[in-house]
This record gives C-alpha cells, sequence and structure tokens, in this order.
C-alpha cells in the first residue's frame, strides 16, 4: 500500500519516473514498514534469545515496557532493493519480450501483465539479490539488537562498529554473510509468492 502511495506521489508531485521513482517509492516504503514494525521484531528477537532460567523478560507487554531500540536500516535496502528489481525486470521483460512473457490483464485488457510462473520467477529473483545486497544490514541488526545480553567485549552501539566488529572476528564469509544460503531458502519462494499475489490482487481490484 505505501508504495503504490509513494510512486503515485513521486510521479506526479516530483515528476520523477521510469527506474528512479520504483527505488525511491521501495525505498520509502522500506522505511514506512520498518518504523512500524521494528519493535515487534526486537521483542521477537529477545525473547527467543532467552535461556530456561535466566528470563529477564516475562512476556510480550514486559519486554515492549523494558526495551528501548534503535531501528537500522535492514528494511530500507531490502525492499528498496526488492521492489526496484522486480520493477525493473517486469518492465524489461514486457517491453522486449510481451508476447512470451506476458498476458493481458483480467481489470484492464490494454494492460500487459507478466504471466504467472514469470512473475514467480522474477519475485525470487528480486528476492534474491536484495538480500544478497541487504544481508550484512540484517546481521548487524541482530547483532544490535541482541546487545543486552553479549558479553561486554562483543557489544557495539553503533552500526558501524558492530559491522566493523563482525568483519574483523570473523570475516566476510563466516562474519557478515553467515547463514546467508538458509535466508535463501526462506526469502526466494517467500518474494516470489509475495510479488505474484501483489500483483494478482491489483488485477482483482481492478488497480490496473
Amino acid at each position: 500500500m505505501a508504495f503504490e502511495h509513494y510512486k503515485t506521489f513521486i510521479t506526479t508531485k516530483l515528476g520523477v519516473s521510469g527506474h528512479v521513482h520504483r527505488l525511491m517509492a521501495g525505498s520509502m516504503a522500506g522505511m514506512t514498514a520498518v518504523i512500524c514494525t521494528y519493535p515487534l521484531d526486537v521483542v521477537r528477537v529477545r525473547l527467543a534469545f532467552q535461556v530456561k532460567g535466566e528470563h529477564t523478560y516475562s512476556g510480550i507487554i514486559h519486554a515492549f515496557k523494558t526495551i528501548y531500540a534503535k531501528p537500522i536500516v535492514y528494511k530500507v535496502y531490502y525492499l528498496g532493493v526488492s521492489f526496484f528489481t522486480f520493477g525493473t525486470l517486469k518492465s524489461v521483460g514486457l517491453s522486449y519480450a510481451p508476447a512470451l512473457l506476458g498476458r493481458p490483464s483480467s481489470d484492464n485488457p490494454n494492460v500487459l501483465v507478466l504471466k504467472t510462473h514469470v512473475n514467480l520467477l522474477c519475485g525470487g529473483v528480486a528476492g534474491a539479490i536484495a538480500q544478497t545486497i541487504s544481508y550484512p544490514f540484517d546481521v548487524t541488526r541482530r547483532r544490535m539488537q541482541l546487545g543486552a545480553v553479549l558479553p561486554e567485549f562483543e557489544k557495539c552501539l553503533t552500526m558501524r562498529e558492530t559491522m566493523k566488529y563482525v568483519y574483523g572476528h570473523h570475516g566476510i564469509r563466516k562474519g557478515l554473510y553467515r547463514g546467508l544460503s538458509l535466508n535463501y531458502i526462506r526469502c526466494i519462494p517467500s518474494q516470489a509468492v509475495a510479488f505474484t499475489t501483489y500483483e494478482l490482487m491489483k488485477q482483482f481490484f481492478h488497480l490496473n
């Protein structure tokens, strides 16, 4: 919802179009999402990390009352790159191979949309690319969220300090990108289904 509103605003009010407006709208949608959901993410990580017999928080409400965390930029990069990549793949595909990749929209025959299997493919590719670019920020985010339960020598107060610590002690593959392959298993089908559903719902609600 936020993406569509921002895209319309950027196009009509700022006069920006093409690939740039998709990247801007996706990033702004990511900022909106992280502002709304970040506290829930912090609480989830803190509660999941608790060890039996050492419960710092008695429940979700108690965790909300006792935690203060600063939001960081993982979801801004992830959603921004994800929407930008999907929009670009869709635009290029329909421009250069409309007969092969596209079909008339069910709500507006004058508008071409991607075929369902192509939507799934483009969504999966967008998720993989976005995850690859933004993953170091995700590692940093989770480590900062666990700052209260880490040993003193491992605590870092800023994103830059945290990334520097992880890179210095564990390197790139075993530090900043540790667990990326497992995340691909989660994010690729997730984004494929999400973007396909997004496109189908636009047709269902006659938004084309």
